[in-house]
């Protein structure tokens, strides 16, 4: 592990190469996994308030159960994630006529609607965050769903924290990010 500030990087940010190819996984993620999208309680506030202006982009079926139940709940180890479909969809995401899923969320946020981009556990996918102590630790997470993503990732030559840039910024700030540029240069150097 590497650490700038109060974060602890893994090594695996800089080896491993990464970029998302939607058409290949039709955004699997959105739909795989043991519960939604891990959300903040500020995040969870922002989509709330956002929410009339996202309800435009999802489907007729999330809408009923975001309306029946909530757009979030809290999963097995306490936290805030946003709920699912029963066949296993984030309530956010909507599977257009090529069957490949778009979040409604960032949707609304791209066409200047909404304020909230989306959860920053799903911007910045695949690295995961977590508390360690006094530390933020960034973790890349595999997934087999992601194989496709791996492949064009070293087709390309991009590394994780690469792909991640906006993100990460967005997350962290243009200071942290220059300086994991530069802690990167010298890794890749020296190994």
């Amino acid at each position: 592990m590497i650490i700038i500030g109060d974060t602890l990087i893994s090594e695996d940010l800089f080896d491993q190469e990464f970029i998302c190819n939607l058409s290949a996984c039709k955004g699997s993620c959105c739909i795989e996994g043991d519960s939604g999208a891990p959300v903040s309680i500020t995040e969870k506030k922002q989509i709330e308030e956002n929410y009339p202006l996202i309800k435009p982009y999802l489907s007729e079926r999330s809408l009923g159960d975001i309306e029946k139940r909530s757009g979030f709940e809290i999963d097995d180890d306490g936290e805030w994630v946003t709920t699912c479909l029963p066949t296993g969809e984030c309530n956010f995401v909507k599977r257009d006529e090529n069957g490949l899923l778009s979040c409604g969320i960032e949707k609304s946020f791209i066409d200047g609607k909404s304020t909230i981009r989306k959860p920053i556990s799903c911007y910045l996918y695949p690295i995961r965050i977590q508390k360690v102590g006094d530390y933020t630790a960034l973790n890349y997470h595999r997934w087999d769903i992601c194989s496709a993503a791996c492949t064009l990732g070293k087709q390309e030559k991009v590394a994780v924290y690469q792909f991640l840039k906006d993100p990460l910024i967005s997350r962290f700030g243009e200071e942290w990010y220059s300086e994991l540029c530069a802690v990167a240069e010298a890794y890749k150097e020296n190994f």
